[in-house]
Order: C-alpha cells, then sequence, then structure tokens
C-alpha cells in the first residue's frame, strides 16, 4: 500500500513540474513570442548567436523550445546552420543555468508569486499582464511542484526499496545513464527530468554518483526532443537537432565514463550534495559550448551530406516553380485525399508567409525587382488555388461521405482565403510601398514601431494557422481566434495614436498618414483571412456561435483565454 501511495504522489507531483514549466514556457511565447524572429534572425557572430539561444532558453525555461525554433527559422531560410547550432548549444548552457535558480529553496516566494500572479491573470484585461501573470502562477507551481517531490520521498526514503535501487545505479552507471536519458526524453523536458535528479540527490534519496550519471543522461536524452519533434520537417530544418544530437550525445559519453573513472579512483573526492550536482551540469553544459562553437561552421557540409535536400521529381516543372502536392489521377481513399490537400495547403501557406514577410522592408526599400518578385509569386498562390479547386471537384462525394466532403470544401474555402491574402500584399501593400518610394516619405519613429509590432504578431500568427491547419487541435485554434482579436485591438490603438500625432502637429505623421491608415487595415485583413483556418474547427467543438466564442470554465492550458467572446 505504501509503495502505490509513493507512486501515486511522485506521479502527481512530476506531472505538476511538467504542466508548471509548460505554463512558463506558452506564457511568455505567447506574450513576446512575436519578437523572437527578429532577435534569433539577426544574429552575426557565433559567440552572439549563442548568448542569444542562452536567453531564450532561460526565458522560454526549455532549450527544446529554442532547438524548435532555430529549426523553423532555417526551414524558412532566415537562419544559417552555424549560427543556429551556436543558438542550440547556448540554449543547453542556458536551460542549466534555470536548473541553478530553480534548485534554491524558494518556498517563501511561493505565496508572493501566486498572490501577484493569479491578481495579473484572473483581474486584469491586458493582455502582457495577464500572461505576466501565468509566468509567475507557473514559477510557482515548480516551487509547489519539488516541495512535493521532497515530501513524496520522505515514507520510502528509509526503506529497503530505495537504497537497493540507489546502489544499484552508482554501481552500475551505463544503467543510470540510460535511466536518465530515457526520463528526459518521456518527460519532454530536461529541465523538468533534472530538477528531479537534483532533488533526489539534495534529500539523499541516490548517492551523487548516481544522479551524476542520471544527469549526463538526461542530458543525451533531452537532445532527442528536437530530433523527434522536427521529424516531419524539411531536411535544411532537421540538420541542427542531428548535429546538437553527434555533439551532445558525444560528450556526454565521453564525460560519462571520465567522471565515473575519477569518482572511483578518488581523483575528484568526496563529492556530495545536490548543489554539487547542479555545478556538474553547468560544467558540462559550458564545456560542450567552448568545445564546438569553433566548429559549428565545419560541420555544415557534413550534415549537409548526411541530411541532403531532396531533388524535385523530374517533371515538366521550371526550375524553381512550386511542385504540387495534388495528383487528380490518384486521389485515392478520404484521409489519403485530405492529407494532400493540407500538404498543398501547407505549401500555399508557405508561399504567402514568404510574399508577407518581406512587406515592411519595401516600405524602406521601394525595391521594384523584389516588388516584381511579390507579385510574380502571387500567380503561383493562383495556381495553387486553381489545382485545389479542380482536385476538391474531383472527389467522388459519395465514396467520401459527407463529413470527409464537408472537411474537403473548408479547406478549398481556406485556400480561397489564403488567395486573397496574397492579394493583399501583390497589390496593396506592394503598391503602398511603392507611393513611400514615389514620395521619398518616411514614418514617424513611434508610427513605424506600431507597424513592426503588428507585423511580427501576424507572422506568428501565421505559424500557429500552420500549426492549426496539420493538427486540428482545438486549443490552438481557440488560441488562433483570440490572436486574431489582438491584432484588430492593435489596429484599432494604432489609429488612434497616430490620430493623436496628427493632432500633435507630426509632420512625419502628416505626411504619410494614408499609407499608415491603409497599412493598418492590410494587416488586419490579411491577419483575418490567415486566422480562418480555425473557424471549422471551433465550429465542429461547438465552440463558435456565429461570431461568438463560447466561454468556458477554464482547464489546464484554456484556461483564462476562454473569457473572450468573439
Amino acid at each position: 500500500m505504501a509503495i502505490v501511495s509513493f507512486l501515486i504522489s511522485l506521479a502527481g507531483a512530476t506531472m505538476l513540474l511538467l504542466y508548471a514549466v509548460r505554463m512558463v514556457r506558452t506564457g511568455i511565447e505567447r506574450s513576446y513570442g512575436a519578437s523572437f524572429q527578429r532577435v534569433m534572425t539577426t544574429q552575426r557572430s557565433y559567440a552572439q548567436a549563442s548568448m542569444v539561444g542562452l536567453a531564450m532558453a532561460v526565458v522560454l525555461q526549455s532549450s527544446a523550445a529554442v532547438a524548435l525554433l532555430t529549426s523553423g527559422f532555417a526551414a524558412g531560410g532566415m537562419l544559417a546552420f552555424p549560427a543556429g547550432l551556436a543558438m542550440v548549444l547556448g540554449g543547453d548552457l542556458g536551460s542549466a543555468l534555470i536548473i541553478q535558480v530553480l534548485s534554491f529553496k524558494l518556498d517563501w516566494l511561493v505565496p508572493m508569486l501566486l498572490a501577484v500572479g493569479g491578481y495579473l491573470f484572473v483581474k486584469t484585461e491586458a493582455k502582457k499582464s495577464r500572461q505576466l501573470g501565468r509566468i509567475l502562477m507557473g514559477v510557482a507551481f515548480i516551487l509547489i511542484s519539488l516541495r512535493f517531490l521532497r515530501e513524496a520521498m520522505d515514507p520510502i526514503r528509509d526503506s529497503a526499496f530505495l537504497p537497493a535501487i540507489a546502489e544499484y545505479l552508482a554501481r552500475d552507471y551505463i544503467t543510470a545513464f540510460l535511466v536518465g536519458g530515457a526520463l528526459a526524453f518521456v518527460m519532454h523536458s530536461s529541465v523538468a527530468a533534472i530538477l528531479m535528479c537534483v532533488t533526489l540527490v539534495q534529500i539523499g534519496a541516490i548517492p551523487f554518483a548516481a544522479g551524476l550519471s542520471l544527469v549526463l543522461g538526461a542530458n543525451f536524452g533531452s537532445a532527442f526532443i528536437p530530433v523527434w519533434l522536427t521529424r516531419g520537417m524539411a531536411q535544411s530544418a532537421r540538420r541542427i537537432p542531428f548535429a546538437n544530437l553527434a555533439l551532445r550525445g558525444s560528450w556526454s559519453i565521453v564525460s560519462l565514463f571520465a567522471a565515473n573513472l575519477a569518482l572511483r579512483a578518488g581523483v575528484l573526492g568526496d563529492l556530495q550534495g545536490g548543489q554539487m550536482l547542479v555545478n556538474a551540469h553547468l560544467m558540462f553544459n559550458a564545456s560542450l559550448l567552448l568545445l564546438a562553437l569553433p566548429f559549428c561552421g565545419r560541420l555544415r557540409a557534413p550534415f549537409e551530406q548526411l541530411l541532403p535536400d531532396p531533388k524535385s521529381p523530374e517533371s515538366g516543372a521550371q526550375p524553381g516553380q512550386p511542385i504540387s502536392a495534388l495528383d487528380i489521377d490518384t486521389i485515392g481513399r478520404p484521409s489519403q485525399a485530405l492529407s494532400s490537400l493540407k500538404r498543398e495547403l501547407l505549401r500555399m501557406s508557405d508561399m504567402v508567409g514568404s510574399m508577407f514577410r518581406p512587406a515592411l522592408d519595401l516600405y524602406r526599400s521601394g525595391d521594384k525587382e523584389q516588388i516584381r518578385a511579390i507579385r510574380d509569386m502571387d500567380a503561383n498562390v493562383n495556381d495553387c488555388l486553381s489545382g485545389i479547386r479542380r482536385y476538391v471537384a474531383a472527389i467522388p462525394a459519395d465514396a467520401f461521405g459527407k463529413e470527409n466532403a464537408k472537411i474537403a470544401r473548408d479547406l478549398m474555402e481556406y485556400a480561397i482565403r489564403l488567395e486573397t491574402a496574397g492579394d493583399v500584399v501583390a497589390k496593396r501593400l506592394t503598391a503602398l510601398a511603392d507611393d513611400m518610394r514615389k514620395k521619398g516619405a518616411s514614418f514617424s519613429k513611434e508610427g513605424w514601431s506600431e507597424l513592426v509590432e503588428m507585423h511580427e504578431g501576424i507572422l506568428a500568427n501565421l505559424k500557429l494557422a500552420s500549426n492549426v491547419l496539420i493538427s486540428d487541435d482545438l486549443e490552438s485554434a481557440r488560441l488562433l481566434s483570440l490572436e486574431k482579436t489582438e491584432i484588430k485591438r492593435a489596429e484599432r490603438d494604432s489609429r488612434k495614436r497616430h490620430l493623436k500625432r496628427l493632432q500633435h502637429g507630426s509632420a512625419e505623421s502628416f505626411e504619410t498618414s494614408d499609407i499608415h491608415l491603409e497599412t493598418l487595415r492590410a494587416f488586419r485583413e490579411f491577419n483575418s483571412h490567415i486566422a480562418a483556418v480555425a473557424y471549422p474547427i471551433l465550429y465542429r467543438n461547438g465552440q463558435l456561435l456565429e461570431t461568438r466564442l463560447i466561454e468556458e470554465l477554464p482547464q489546464m492550458e484554456q484556461d483564462a483565454e476562454t473569457e473572450v467572446k468573439g
């Protein structure tokens, strides 16, 4: 009975720890996620890139999240392999610094974090204030979960069961290494896994030697997480996680044998305590960063050979012309046809994103060639829509059934939305950029900052829309709908601030007034089109009636966000 109680307490504390780490990360992503791209794609040196990765891991409380972000930017051609690998290595060190902070006994902070975080989360309306409340409560839950872990171990600390396992892990360090790796991968969080190991050493449940092998294994296992999560992405995205796995894996194995040989020979003395284990974890990641950083550029060629870009199929397509994922002659089963439609929509979404991404740069450069290239890309988007229409029209409605036919129509309607979003860029934003060039005008500092922030938010929503398209996830669909409301609010606030600047006689604001207001309207319309992918999911789950989101009781990750309607 005691062992059952122990397992339940341990499972509860572990789940709370995982949830708390995720709660902090999602709070930060929802508040500042739109700014991550600019920060991560503007680094020039390996040292700068590694420091950015370190800071991002501290902010997101996850080195895997940094690896996924860098992989996504590498797939989009916005981040080179060497800089991306340097960021991931820096992110590993950043996650070690988080563990250093969280390993201190900070239980006295819990009531204050809960009080302040709860007030911000429940009582305030501003998005960033509410997400700050989420972050503070997440940190409090991490500290509470660690206390629960310590308390869960108390009943069996003096039993014969735990010392026997602890002695075996200390003696067989290879098994301990594998257990640590499996623990980190299953938990999908190196921070949570290593905090658990540190806690076990702190309370004397396992010896330092076993804890060290577990932590080194967790470092190895955590490198598999981004490899697994990027398995469906392009080869250019997967090279960085695989390179990190090779570096991290080889260094952890070398460190495992060297450290255990040194411990058994007594070279390192009698190392004890959780803090010493945290120090060892920090030293491991810092040494890996210092040793691997100079080789980030040299590893590019080997991993390009190991994971080459797929060759374009031999067809009538011209070089550089997009290859369709649809084949009317082989529609196949409903699941196969719907999967092909989603792949084609992803390709279409990528093209629309490529058109929208440089839109603001055109306002400053007025580059005619780039404007022409964007308008040419719009023709490819139109071809995509035509192909999707033909494909959906060729689907046999009787064989597919009403439900699958309805999903296919919903996907075609989203394709129409994407094509219209492309028109917003090609016909309106490029025309406004051309007007800016002809007038030789420039926005005020405040006006430009507002447009940049809105542009970044829409790019983040475009990525979220792609996730919704693939996953059909209700939570992500709700979040996308809520972010659409945030863009509307940003457009309204920017318009009000712009009018105030006009009242105060700002010459720059007056000169670019029409362009500023037209850009705001275009941004809002573009965002509305890409967010439309959420509507069918919300309808199917009874979350959208006409134009309003139904208010629900808060759940794990849908909690306070469900208070927003429409």
